[in-house]
């Protein structure tokens, strides 16, 4: 069997990774988590209870930050591969709290890095994020286009985490694929992430904080999407260092969202309109070719079926989220 490490393989994507890599039946899977407190830990040691028993699962619980934890995670095993998705996570938090998503982002990547070059490991897979591209005029965004003016402090610790593993490529020969994730959506969505935060307050007949007129377009991705890409990136072999898109290819104006949630919820949205925020742009837009290209990454779930299929797994877990208990 390979062996694999998932840093943030509690989380949203990263319990998906896990769910489809034990399916597989060939691979050792370990995962890295620090279960902090930016939303709920319950959720997240849900997601990871969910895999609790397999005998080829193994959970550590660490920060990235704490280069000695991880020494003594990477002497457990001799990993083929690292996917690291651990990252202090969203825009807003990042402009209240810089230093800390620096010092997690960055250091941390860099600590993982490290580890890979001291421990021979040739395969490195990157959760970057489309908020590197900044107000990017130019639509679809595209892999070549410049990313030297990002907008957030979150923004710029994903550049950075790039640039650390192009230089890590280069000097030591570490095969790293830089995954740039476009709004990702879907069951286990993280609480604070917008889908899930307005079904919530949708069903609970509470307003919903809309930033701006409405107006603003993210490319949905669902999350079996991201996953498949993710998945093919583990098995990259053409180069030593690539920067890949992966989003549905398709942008939704936020009104357009906000519709489809009242029109699977069967309840009207209650609009609590507010400015826009600094740091969020107006829109992201994901040019695939590469992905296809070199992945053969091919999305499937367009926004009107992603939707059905989070409503239909956020009212299946309501009643647990409501209660305390976190969804499965």
């Amino acid at each position: 069997m390979r062996s694999i490490l998932v840093t943030g393989g509690a989380g949203f994507i990263g319990s998906h990774l896990v769910d489809r890599l034990l399916s597989e039946g060939e691979w050792q899977v370990s995962v890295v988590d620090d279960f902090n407190d930016f939303y709920d830990p319950a959720i997240k040691r849900a997601n990871a209870g969910i895999h609790q028993g397999n005998p080829h699962y193994r959970l550590f619980e660490a920060d990235i930050r704490d280069k000695r934890a991880l020494e003594n995670i990477f002497r457990e095993d001799d990993f083929q591969c690292i996917v690291h998705l651990a990252a202090r996570a969203g825009v807003r938090p990042s402009l209240q709290q810089p230093l800390l998503y620096s010092q997690t982002n960055v250091e941390g990547t860099l600590n993982l890095l490290e580890l890979a070059r001291d421990r021979n490991i040739k395969q490195f897979a990157f959760g970057s994020s489309s908020s590197v591209y900044g107000i990017n005029a130019k639509v679809p965004f595209s892999e070549d286009d410049p990313i030297r003016k990002p907008i957030s402090p979150y923004a710029a610790t994903k550049a950075a985490g790039e640039l650390l593993c192009h230089t890590y490529a280069h000097l030591y020969g570490i095969r790293c694929v830089c995954l740039r994730f476009f709004t990702v959506y879907g069951p286990r969505q993280r609480p604070d992430l917008a889908i899930h935060k307005f079904a919530r307050l949708i069903s609970e007949g509470k307003p919903i904080p809309v930033f701006g007129d409405g107006t603003t377009r993210r490319d949905y991705t669902f999350i079996d999407d991201i996953i498949a890409g993710v998945r093919s990136a583990i098995d990259y072999e053409n180069s030593d260092y690539e920067v890949i898109n992966l989003g549905e290819s398709r942008t939704v104006e936020l009104r357009e969202l906000i519709s489809l949630l009242e029109k699977e919820l069967g309840t009207k949205a209650e609009i609590d309109r507010q400015p826009l925020q600094p740091g969020d742009v107006p829109q992201t837009y994901a040019d695939i070719v590469k992905a296809r290209r070199l992945l053969g990454y091919n999305p499937q779930t367009q926004i009107e079926e992603g939707i059905h299929r989070f409503v239909d797994w956020f009212r299946q877990n309501q009643s647990k989220s409501s209660g305390g208990k976190p969804p499965s």
